[in-house]
């Protein structure tokens, strides 16, 4: 078996990762920081290093003689005052993991980026695939912007230093321990039945544990230098909420904030976060809500034997622990 490498491991798909990866009898490596929450972690089955994808000798150091490094650390956030974190972490930190695999000669860097670094539609009359032109530079959002040019790095990496490497771009990921992420709280509301209202929109929704095998499989056979889209069904917000609703057993959000609504909000929570408050929303996540966030796995399915489950599916797993573990 490999010794591998996982940044990121402390969060949701990294700790799936990470378990998959000891399941399956990997010698498994973490880089993670001094106050990093290892309690979903199996601690006593990987060997961790101190450091941070920011500080480039630690990831040097936590590299040496991997055979493979699954790069998913990373910031998501949708305020203007995260992009200087998200410039550091998603930009810098990849390109310090790059500069660590290329000088400590990893046979494979696997990147986890997201749907994000490809677009999205205002419509969803088209979903997106791997070819689609980026269209979100307009809007300048942090996250969309550090994870497009992290990835473009990854890609100049392969193209003129020819490392090998593969790109996976997950778009909404649902599953067991997902509501302990803070961009869920809309939908434990939901869950909760404390959330009247859906906007326009849409998501496409994919399990953490289709996502966990599609990343092993990407690293034994996915080609080198593509991308891949790891989504599953593409659903409306108004249908995201009723699964949500009726997994939890409560009523189904039934007002609809119309688009102009959303934005005014936004606006206003511009306002508050300028004086140190903090608003239901910030022009960024106004923006985000009312597109539509859908995509094509045809790529993944037929290169790497992706296939999805059900949207249901996976989010009934996700209310299930949600229950399970006192969050409900």
């Amino acid at each position: 078996m490999s010794k591998v490498l996982v940044t990121g491991a402390t969060g949701f798909v990294g700790s799936w990762l990470t378990k998959k990866l000891v399941e399956l009898g990997h010698d498994v490596h973490l880089l993670v920081r001094t106050n990093s929450d290892l309690s979903d972690l199996p601690v006593d089955r990987v060997t961790l290093h101190k450091g941070d994808v920011t500080d480039l000798d630690s990831v040097r150091e936590a590299c040496d003689g991997m055979a493979a490094v699954f790069h998913l650390a990373g910031v998501v956030g949708y305020s203007k005052s995260q992009r200087a974190i998200m410039e550091r972490v998603n930009v810098e930190g990849t390109s310090n993991v790059i500069a660590a695999c290329k000088e400590q000669k990893v046979t494979r860097l696997v990147y986890m980026s997201s749907v994000v670094a490809i677009g999205a539609s205002l419509d969803g009359k088209t979903p997106l695939s791997e070819v689609s032109d980026y269209n979100m530079k307009p809007y300048d959002l942090g996250y969309f912007e550090t994870k497009r040019i992290a990835e473009l790095n990854v890609l100049n990496a392969f193209q003129q230093d020819k490392l090998d490497c593969v790109i996976l771009n997950p778009s909404t990921i649902y599953g067991p321990g997902d509501s302990k992420k803070g961009s869920r709280g809309v939908q434990l509301k939901v869950a909760k039945g404390k959330f009247p209202f859906y906007t326009s929109g849409g998501v496409s929704i994919v399990s953490v544990n289709d996502v966990v095998d599609a990343l092993v499989t990407a690293w034994q056979e996915g080609k080198s230098g593509e991308r891949y889209i790891l989504c599953g069904e593409n659903i409306t917000i108004k249908s995201l909420f009723e699964m949500i609703a009726a997994e939890a057993g409560v009523a189904a959000p039934s007002k609809h904030l119309p688009n102009l609504a959303v934005k005014t909000i936004g606006k206003i929570g511009d306002v508050m976060e300028y004086f140190g408050k903090k608003g239901p929303l910030n022009s960024e996540n106004a923006t985000v809500a009312v597109m539509y966030h859908w995509f094509s796995h045809d790529k993944a399915t037929n290169e790497l034997g992706f296939r999805p489950r059900p949207a249901r599916e996976c989010i009934a797993e996700s209310v299930k622990w949600s229950k399970e573990n006192g969050r409900l």
